[in-house]
Parts: C-alpha cells; sequence; structure tokens
C-alpha cells in the first residue's frame, strides 16, 4: 500500500523513511541485535552505512547497556535497536537504567504485523503496557508516513525536559508499506530556566546561610555547564559534593570538592550535610541511593532548608518540599549562577576543613589494615590513580568491589570533545550489575584515543561477558579488572548482616578468567599480590595501544575483604552480637 503524500515526494519504504529519519537527527551509532522483525530497518541503513555504525551485540541487555553508556558519555540519545519478544525483554534492563539515570535512549522494537495483532502472535508482545511505567513515552507506528513525526516527538521527549527513554514499536508491515512523505528538521531539546525572582531569592538564601553546601548530579549537563557551577563555587568559597555515581561532574582534585553523596558516604560528610543549614542540589533526583536511603533529610519537609533545581518539573517536590524548587535545565541554571555572588566569609574556613575529611577518607581504609592481604585493593587504585591518565573514563556495574572506584578514585569533570561532550564516569545508579563490560565497550567504540578502565566483581563480569567478543570484533580496546571473591559480594554482605553463618546462594564458583579473556583474542593475567598488579596493568595497558583489544586482569581477592572498612568476620561478629 501507499500512503497519500506531499508534492514531489519519492515513495520509500517504511524501513527507508526510518533510517533516513535517524540520519536527520545525526544519529551515527546504534547498538543492537539484529532479528527478522525488522530486517527492512537495517536494509533502510544500508545506504546510510558510512555514516551510521550499527554495533552488532551478543545480547540485547548488553546492547541496552552500550545505548545507555553511549548516552552517558556523549550526551546525545543512545540509540538501540531490537527484536521483538525475547530481545525487547532481554533489552528491559538497560532501558530501566536510563529510566533511573534519566539517560536519553531512543528504543527500536520489531513487532509482529498488524495483520497479526492481538492473536498473541509469535513473540507478540504490548509494548505499550510493558514499558508504559519504564520509558517517558511508548508508541507504535502503525503508518509509514508517520513515522518522520514519531521519531521527531521521539528525539524530542527523550532529550527535553528530565531525560529518558522513548520506545517505539515498528510492525513488520509497516516496515514494507510504501509512503511518500517529506523528512522533519532535527531535533531541538526544550529547557527550563531560573526566573528572575528566583535568583534573586537563591542570592538572599545565600545570604543568610552559615553552613551552606551544593550537590550535583543528575543528567543533561554540558562540559561549560559544569564550568559554570566551578566558577560560581570558587567565588563563593563554597563546599561541593557530587551525588551518587555523578562524580564527574565537578573535579575531585579541585581544593573545593569534599566527597560524594551516596552509598557508603564519608560519616564526616553524611554530618555536614545534616548540619547545613542551606543545601543548593543542582540536578539530583534526591533518591534513595543519594539520600542515605531518605535519612541524610527528613521528609516530606527537610530540617535543612533545600533549594532543589531539576529539570523535570515533575520530580521538584516529589519526595522533598524544598524551601526553592525551580525547573531548569542544567546549562541554564550553571549560565545563571556564573555571575551570582555573595558577600560572606562566614563559611570560607569550612572548605578547607571538609577537604581535610575528605583526603582522610582516601587514606588507607581499616580492612586493609586488620587483613593486610596478599592482594591489598587500596594499593591496587592507588597504582590506577598514580600510572593511568587523569581523566580515564572508569565504567562499572553494582556491586561492593564498586565501592573501591567510589571512594579511592579521582574522576575527573566532564570535558568538551569536538561539538560534544565527554564523561569520565560510566556506571547505572540503578544498581544493575553487568553494565561495566558494556559501558566500556561503548566508551571505547565512541571515543578510541580515550583510556578506558572497567572495574567488574565476579558476579558482575559473567553478566555480560559475551560482549568481549564485541569488542575484539570492533577494536574496542580497554583494560577490565576483574574483582574475584568467590561470591555474590554486596548480597553476602546483607547476608551475614541479617542472617549470620546461614549462607546459601551467594556462592560462586569461577572460571581462570584470564584464560576466558584470551579465549576472545583478549589479553589476560591473574594478579594474587599487590606487587603483581603494577606489571600485568602496565602489560594490559600495552595490549590494549597495541592492538585495539580488550585486556582482563583477574584479581583474586581475598574473600575477607568485603568493603574497605569491615571484614566479613566483622560483619558476621557483629551480627552474632546483635543476637
Amino acid at each position: 500500500m501507499t500512503a497519500s503524500s506531499p508534492p514531489g515526494a519519492a515513495p520509500r519504504t517504511g524501513g527507508q523513511i526510518l533510517a533516513d529519519a535517524l540520519a536527520v537527527h545525526e544519529v551515527d551509532t546504534i547498538f543492537g541485535v539484529p532479528g527478522e522483525s525488522y530486517l527492512g530497518v537495517l536494509d533502510g541503513l544500508y545506504r546510510h552505512r558510512e555514516s551510521i555504525r550499527f554495533v552488532i551485540c551478543r545480547q540485547e541487555g548488553g546492547a541496552s547497556f552500550m545505548a545507555d553508556a553511549y548516552a552517558k558519555l556523549t550526551g546525545k540519545p543512545g540509540v538501540l535497536a531490537v527484536t521483538r519478544g525475547p530481545g525487547a525483554s532481554n533489552a528491559a534492563i538497560g532501558i530501566h537504567t536510563a529510566r533511573q539515570d534519566s539517560s536519553p535512549m531512543i528504543v527500536l522494537i520489531g513487532q509482529v504485523g498488524n495483520d497479526f495483532v492481538e492473536r498473541e502472535a509469535f513473540q507478540e508482545i504490548d509494548y505499550r503496557r510493558m514499558f508504559g511505567e519504564m520509558a517517558k513515552w511508548v508508541a507504535q507506528i502503525d503508518r509509514a508516513d508517520r513515522i518522520p513525526e514519531y521519531l521527531a516527538h521521539a528525539f524530542q521527549t527523550a532529550t527535553s525536559g528530565r531525560q529518558g527513554p522513548v520506545v517505539l514499536a515498528l510492525p513488520e508491515d509497516m516496515l514494507a508499506a510504501k509512503a511518500a512523505v517529506a523528512d522533519t528538521g532535527r531535533y531541538c531539546p526544550v529547557r527550563a530556566a531560573a526566573t528572575r525572582e528566583q535568583l534573586d531569592r537563591l542570592r538572599e538564601m545565600l545570604a543568610h546561610a552559615r553552613r551552606p553546601f551544593v550537590m550535583l548530579g543528575g543528567s543533561g549537563w554540558t562540559p561549560r555547564a559544569c564550568d559554570d557551577v566551578r566558577v560560581f563555587v570558587e567565588s563563593n568559597r563554597l563546599a561541593a559534593g557530587c551525588a551518587f555515581r555523578f562524580q564527574d561532574l565537578f573535579d575531585n582534585h579541585h581544593p573545593n570538592y569534599v566527597g560524594d553523596v551516596g552509598i557508603g558516604i564519608n560519616p564526616a560528610l553524611a554530618a555536614r550535610v545534616r548540619a547545613s543549614d542551606l543545601v543548593l542540589a543542582i540536578g539530583p533526583r534526591l533518591g534513595e541511593m543519594t539520600t542515605s536511603g531518605y535519612t541524610l533529610f527528613d521528609a516530606p519537609v527537610p530540617a535543612q532548608t533545600l533549594v532543589h533545581v531539576h529539570a523535570g518539573a515533575e520530580e521538584l517536590g516529589r519526595v522533598y518540599q524544598g524551601a526553592l524548587m525551580i525547573n531548569a535545565g542544567m546549562p541554564e541554571f550553571a549560565a545563571q549562577l556564573r555571575n551570582l555572588r555573595v558577600e560572606s566569609a562566614v563559611w570560607a574556613q569550612d572548605v578547607a576543613s571538609a577537604r581535610s575529611e575528605y583526603d582522610a577518607w582516601q587514606e588507607r581504609p581499616p580492612a586493609m589494615r586488620t587483613l593486610a592481604p596478599a592482594l591489598d585493593l587500596w594499593e591496587v587504585m592507588r597504582t590506577l590513580r598514580e600510572r593511568m591518565p587523569r581523566d580515564t573514563i572508569l565504567t562499572n556495574g553494582a556491586g561492593n568491589f564498586a565501592t573501591w572506584a567510589h571512594r579511592f578514585w579521582r574522576y575527573a569533570p566532564l570535558a568538551a570533545r569536538g561539538a560534544g561532550m565527554t564523561r569520565s564516569q560510566i556506571a547505572p545508579t540503578s544498581g544493575a550489575m553487568g553494565a561495566g563490560l558494556p559501558g566500556a565497550v561503548a566508551a571505547a567504540i565512541a571515543q578510541p584515543e580515550r583510556s578506558i578502565v572497567c572495574l567488574a566483581g565476579d558476579g558482575e563480569f559473567l553478566m555480560t561477558a559475551q560482549e568481549l567478543a564485541t569488542a575484539v570484533q570492533y577494536d574496542a580496546g580497554f583494560v577490565v579488572i576483574v574483582f574475584d571473591n568467590g561470591m555474590y559480594g554486596t548480597i553476602r554482605m546483607h547476608q551475614e548482616r541479617e542472617f549470620p553463618d546461614r549462607v546459601l546462594g551467594t556462592e560462586l564458583r569461577n572460571p581462570d578468567f584470564a584464560d576466558f579473556a584470551r579465549s576472545f583474542g583478549a589479553f589476560g593475567a591473574s594478579v594474587a599480590t599487590t606487587t603483581g598488579f603494577a606489571p600485568a596493568l602496565d602489560a594490559a595497558r600495552e595490549f590494549v595501544a597495541t592492538h585495539h583489544k580488550p585486556a582482563v586482569i583477574h584479581l583474586k581477592v581475598d574473600p575477607e575483604a568485603l568493603t574497605p572498612n569491615l571484614t566479613l568476620s566483622q560483619i558476621r561478629d557483629a551480627a552474632r552480637k546483635r543476637g
């Protein structure tokens, strides 16, 4: 069939129209696993193969994590293409991560033809119901002539306000149908800004504050926005921190940076946040992880005077009723902050004190002093800091191993890269396991000139380890450091706290990860001692630089080294004493 067409427009198949629309919106990379349900899209992309890469992944979960990481890294929407039913189900983990992390994502899902719909046909799912709570917008394109309209709205929705994923289902017969329709223009994100009255109110609140604290988080940032906030923080001699897994929004080497507000927060910093009389939260959602289980602030009205700035109006007042709530995009609000000055020296001396507490928090932790293990993880992190470039991208998923990166690595701030940007911390706030390795693959494909390190637990690594094949296929070079303690560490920690001595379901039996890596054509090395790590890291980096392939370093970690502060036995003993 051919839909009605504008004068002079040549008929194209739905698959061609969709591929052309992606080109209009300047898509350069798509992550996916092919499926017969959207072969029309792949055929449409064939004529764009020089400008749009289709990265063939080994499982849709890995592909969805790559799309999310690409969005975080570049600030552009990550594009994911998967087939119907099982493919879409596998992809759900990355879509959920993009939602919780506010990452812009466009998800294209093949769908059964309209002639088969509502019959529970082969692999049929109604994605509007499946992803309704997980995405900003879910739609099915039933007419080929409306593809440009739907794609324009999808990109607009994913990138405006609070960013997030958009899902579009593509019926097979629609992709094969022909229509003569004009393309749209490129999307243009829409963001709000603070009013003059709000800025005047903020200046007044700062002038009356005695213990202010600035916290950055969320998505939608640009290098210029981060620099604008830096100038504001410096000029007003304020202490600044970053929300959970957004530590790269403010230079961790800067004297005004005092730590991250999230899981495993420095107790001294937690006390400062609780004692603060003004918290300026720019960008974070103030969810469970950032607020230490909703304990740093009282709900619904915090004891601190809270100024909450967020790109999504629906997020303001959702949990916490701020004294001042500002709906604004990060670049817009940061630009307004840059020249805001408050003449007050009351809090200036607190910055140096808070910074010294941050520096002390990065010293050798109690667990390493108690154990004196053959492989000291604090020394591992110190070696990484000494030998890797300051702007190295660190990726990780979820697990206790990630604490070592959060606490002991110092992240570089967002930086400009051509017309785009780059981050240095790629990690899911959603707590999704398996995100680290795909994140490193995406980073190495998008920015191959960067140094990239993925930190992964043994359980985390094997959830998406098959994507090593994707890395090898696309000459994506990075270093993976696998923390192997033979358990699901975070779950074991909670198990020992709640049910000491009753261990069930958390033990793991692992392969030799070095041999596993070599089987893909990657580098592999095993490290059991502290002195063995630096040579292994040097060899891995040399392999990556020479062969443009991934390198895996298998750390054989003492199971007792479960957290930086407490050993496994100490956690268990404390639980026993509680009865």
